[in-house]
């Protein structure tokens, strides 16, 4: 059982001092937005509708009308269209319990340090939990861009096909007049491991040299030119390509603070918060492949 912080346990001499844990996770896609700040919690912004302006189809005309134009014409009219949003910035607040000053002054783990450390932790990783949900459209895309995997998943040795369907992505990404090779793929570590399994398992053999390569590198750190990002914050069943810095942002209204609150000659208090939204500026910019596991 693991012991808090005013359990006599954590006190002894006896204690292993390189205390374990789980390994750490990094919290990692904030770093894949655009990040500004904004001075008021109400936010309205405008989200410009994606592709290359063209005429309107009409009775007769479907061809691109700015390219069929006559001597002495006047020119065809468009104009760029946008979708105002309303969002409010989000609380992402934690605090420890009481630590007394006797705790502090005697454990063997260096409590003040230790919850300080993992207390931010907490708060980015359900930071990074919300920006990956916004992306993704909570998983049940309306305006990204999607496509179910081939066969039934990654993990469908038999008909499953992550290349055709990074492949899809791309194409899907590019339709929309954005660098699909400037694209990051976002995965859990299910989905990582299916795929390693296809690229040196199953295709490795009809790739001369790709199997002992990839064995002796470990890992995948790109494929068809996009950066490979495996997070356990990453649903599986799923997975998100976008463009970094480009299809979503991170609006901070309080960036990462901490404080502790001190009862004095009595005990401490660690208190962590963040405060913000991620914006979903441009959708057709991500892809999300569905159905990745049987």
């Amino acid at each position: 059982m693991a012991d808090g912080a005013g359990q006599a346990d954590i006190r002894g001499l006896d204690i292993d001092k390189l205390a374990k844990g789980f390994a750490d996770e990094e919290s990692k896609f904030k770093s894949l937005t655009s990040v500004s700040t904004t001075a008021a919690r109400d936010m309205r912004w405008y989200q410009k509708t994606a592709g290359f302006l063209d005429s309107t189809d009409t009775t007769g005309i479907t061809a691109s009308q700015i390219a069929n134009m006559s001597d002495r014409s006047r020119p065809v009219v468009v104009g760029q269209t946008w979708t105002r949003n309303n969002d409010k910035v989000r609380k992402y607040f934690v605090e420890s319990e009481w630590i007394s000053e006797e705790d502090i002054k005697d454990s063997d783990i260096q409590v003040l340090a230790t919850n300080i450390r993992d207390l931010t932790r907490a708060v980015a990783n359900q930071v990074d939990f919300r920006i990956y949900d916004v992306i993704t459209e909570s998983q049940s895309p309306s305006n990204i861009n999607t496509a179910a995997a081939t066969g039934t998943g990654w993990d469908d040795i038999i008909n499953g096909n992550p290349i055709l369907d990074i492949l899809t992505g791309q194409q899907n990404i590019r339709s929309f007049s954005y660098d699909a090779g400037m694209a990051v793929i976002v995965m859990n570590s299910i989905e990582h491991k299916n795929l390693m399994n296809y690229l040196i398992t199953v295709k490795g053999s009809s790739w001369t040299g790709y199997s002992s390569e990839k064995i002796r590198d470990t890992a995948v750190t790109s494929i068809l030119g996009n950066d490979v990002i495996v997070s356990e914050n990453a649903i599986t069943d799923s997975v998100a390509m976008w463009i970094p810095n480009r299809s979503a942002s991170w609006r901070s209204f309080m960036p990462m603070s901490t404080s502790v609150k001190v009862e004095e000659g009595i005990a401490r208090k660690i208190r962590v918060w963040e405060e913000g939204e991620c914006l979903l500026t441009d959708p057709k910019s991500v892809h999300l492949i569905t159905d990745t596991v049987t």
